[in-house]
C-alpha cells in the first residue's frame, strides 16, 4: 500500500499555481504566498479544492496599513525591481501607489501545513473580491476588514460595520486616523441621556516654566 504523502513544498506549490504567484517557505509546514489581487478567487479555490494543497480552512483574515513606513515601501520597490519577473510585475499591477495588505490565513489539516496568502491594494481604491462564496468563516473576517481599514469586498452578502457603532467616521487601524478619534460620547445633564458630540479637547492657556509647569499664571 502507498503511504500518503504530507509534506507540502514550495516547489510544489509554485507548480500548482505556475502562473501568478511567488510562495516561500517561512517554517515548518508553512508557506507564504504573493500574489495579485485579481487573481485571489482563482488561488484560493485551487487551494480549497486541489489534491496538494486541501486547505479546507480559512482561520483568518487581516491587513495590514503600511502609510508612512519606509521599510515596507523599500521592501515594494525592491520587489517590483527584482530581476524584471514577470510574476513580481502581476503581483503589483494597478498598484503603483501601493498601501494595503490583506493576508488571508489558510490551514490544511490534511497535510497539516498553513499557507499566508497575501495580496496588495492601492491606496486610492482599496477593493478587492470577497471569498464568502468559499468560505463561510471569511464573513466576519471581511466585515472586520472593511470596518477598520476601510477595504471594500465586492460582492459580499453583508457589508457592515462589525466592531465600531453605527454612525461611526473613518476607520480606526488606518495609519492616518487621529488617536482621539472625531467624536465624543458624554451624559447631557439637559437631554438626561448619552449623547454623541463632535470631539472638543480643550486646554486653558497657561505660562509655561520648567520649575512649576502647571502653573496657570504668572508670578
Amino acid at each position: 500500500m502507498a503511504t500518503f504523502n504530507t509534506q507540502l513544498s514550495a516547489q510544489a506549490l509554485e507548480r500548482t499555481l505556475p502562473s501568478w504567484a511567488i510562495v516561500t517557505s517561512v517554517g515548518d509546514n508553512i508557506f507564504m504566498m504573493q500574489i495579485p489581487h485579481t487573481k485571489l478567487i482563482p488561488t484560493l479555490t485551487v487551494l480549497k479544492n486541489h489534491t496538494l494543497t486541501q486547505c479546507k480552512t480559512m482561520v483568518d483574515i487581516t491587513a495590514t496599513d503600511w502609510l508612512g513606513r519606509p521599510e515596507d515601501n523599500f521592501s515594494i520597490n525592491n520587489m517590483k525591481s527584482w530581476k524584471n519577473d514577470l510574476r513580481i510585475s502581476r503581483i503589483f499591477e494597478n498598484t503603483s501607489d501601493t498601501r494595503f495588505c490583506v493576508i488571508y490565513n489558510l490551514l490544511s489539516t490534511r497535510y497539516r501545513s498553513r499557507i499566508i496568502v497575501k495580496t496588495f491594494l492601492p491606496k486610492d481604491s482599496p477593493t478587492i473580491e470577497s471569498c464568502t462564496s468559499l468560505f463561510n468563516s471569511a464573513n466576519w473576517w471581511e466585515r472586520e476588514a472593511w470596518d477598520m481599514y476601510g477595504i471594500t469586498f465586492t460582492n459580499h452578502p453583508d457589508l457592515r460595520r462589525l466592531l465600531t457603532d453605527y454612525g461611526f467616521q473613518g476607520y480606526p487601524l488606518r495609519k492616518d486616523f487621529p488617536l482621539t478619534g472625531y467624536t465624543e460620547t458624554r451624559y447631557d445633564e439637559n437631554a438626561k441621556r448619552v449623547v454623541l458630540d463632535s470631539l472638543d479637547l480643550p486646554q486653558e492657556f497657561r505660562y509655561f516654566d520648567i520649575s512649576t509647569p502647571w502653573s496657570t499664571s504668572s508670578d
